[in-house]
């Protein structure tokens, strides 16, 4: 009986703590839309493993240059305010290069990335994935797409040990993040995924290509907007191209997967709604 006892009070007990870890896994992100993380787990492991330290300002986003959400979205993220946190048209590319067993990019968002940073480790596995995934659905529903693009614009590394837009255009190009030109702004962009090794202020002439070919891309965007009626716009051209994109793959494969297609469009339409009335509280 006592044995009994003993193992109903750990499980009791075991239940509790992972209630506790839930609701602060919640809890945080909320917190977050308000309050700037004053330093994160992957700042923390990248400085210890690396040597590194953690030299950051924290700054609105009223104060980083547009260009650099401009090169960010150009570079990482074409679809970031039509999405809802998942691209699946970059992860249709992803597979499809795999696949051909061409070289493939990433098929990470940018909130995929904010979540990264903010809440998950540097060490790639299937269990940060999960994490990973867990809070880019949290962030997606209790932040905006500004706040989004501002925590990243703050947390991502852009050196070593360098983090956020403003600390890297001192660092690399002695002003201000709301003083960055375009070509500067491309150039840092261009860093990623590996912005230890590579250095926008002395760029190779890879990295420079990269920049242009960025350059491009921000030139053909066009500068986004923050709006509700922006972004309901973009979403709309989203969601349109991803049923593009079914219908052809549907035309390949002899059938169309309208189930996984009308579950993104349902996704996609809803969250919208319920986004916009947390946001508002």
């Amino acid at each position: 009986m006592a044995k009994k006892s003993k193992g109903r009070k750990f499980w009791k007990t075991f239940g509790k703590i992972i209630l506790i870890l839930f609701i602060l896994s919640i809890l945080l992100p909320i917190l977050y839309r308000w309050v700037n993380p004053p330093v994160t787990t992957f700042q923390c492991v990248q400085a210890i493993s690396n040597g590194t330290g953690i030299h950051k300002k924290w700054v609105p986003i009223e104060k980083i240059s547009p260009y650099m959400y401009r090169a960010a979205i150009a570079s990482e993220d074409n679809y970031f305010l039509g999405h809802r946190g998942f691209d699946v048209i970059a992860l249709n590319t992803v597979m499809e290069e795999r696949k051909s067993g061409r070289r493939h990019r990433g098929g990470s968002t940018i909130s995929q990335q904010t979540a990264k940073n903010v809440f998950c480790w540097p060490k790639s596995s299937w269990v940060r994935k999960g994490v990973e995934t867990y809070f880019t659905f949290l962030i997606e529903t209790f932040w905006s797409k500004e706040r989004i693009m501002e925590v990243y614009l703050n947390v991502i590394e852009m050196g070593p040990g360098i983090y956020g837009a403003e600390k890297a255009a001192q660092t690399y190009f002695h002003c201000h993040a709301s003083q960055l030109t375009a070509h500067q702004a491309a150039l840092i962009t261009a860093c990623y995924p590996s912005p230890q090794k590579r250095n926008p202020a002395k760029p190779t002439s890879y990295l420079l290509g990269r920049a242009a070919n960025i350059e491009g891309k921000m030139a053909r965007y066009g500068t986004p907007k923050f709006t509700d009626e922006y972004i309901s716009h973009v979403r709309e051209r989203y969601l349109k191209s991803v049923e593009k994109m079914e219908k052809r793959k549907g035309k390949k494969k002899g059938k169309s997967k309208k189930g996984v297609w009308d579950f993104i469009k349902h996704e996609t339409k809803k969250t919208a709604v319920d986004a916009t009335a947390v946001q508002n509280h």
